[in-house]
């Protein structure tokens, strides 16, 4: 009786480390990722108002590079082309203007269809 304790009590540590391993995995470094598209803000753009289901499905989870002049910008977040918003972790400490070119690198989490805006989140400034 006492040995089918002991099994018991090891199975379920076992159990429960594999648990815990499983659902607090590493976090994804996307800035050390290679990027999985590179496109520019107006073709992504284009392919999600033409097919945004499709497209989503394409994109979900991924690390996209995207390039395009600044449309918004402010100390977290910065929007290209009025179509893609990227979220930083940090603060924005550059000297960034409107309507400059730039190339961002970030982990797409969905298209909003009210404000027909793709969403990348975890981005950084490449160029």
């Amino acid at each position: 009786m006492r040995k089918k304790i002991i099994i018991i009590a090891l199975l379920l540590i076992v159990l429960a480390i594999f648990g815990y391993n499983y659902v607090f995995q590493n976090h994804r470094n996307i800035q050390l990722e290679p990027a999985s598209y590179v496109t520019s803000a107006l073709v992504l753009a284009r392919e999600f108002q033409e097919n945004s289901s499709g497209s989503e499905l394409k994109y979900l989870d991924k690390t996209i590079q995207v390039s395009g002049k600044i449309s918004e910008l402010n100390n977290l977040s910065i929007t290209l082309e009025e179509a893609v918003y990227c979220q930083f972790i940090d603060t924005l400490n550059l000297k960034l203007k409107l309507k400059e070119n730039l190339q961002i690198k970030g982990r797409f989490i969905g298209y909003d269809d009210l404000l027909e805006q793709i969403k990348l989140d975890q981005c950084h400034i490449i160029n």
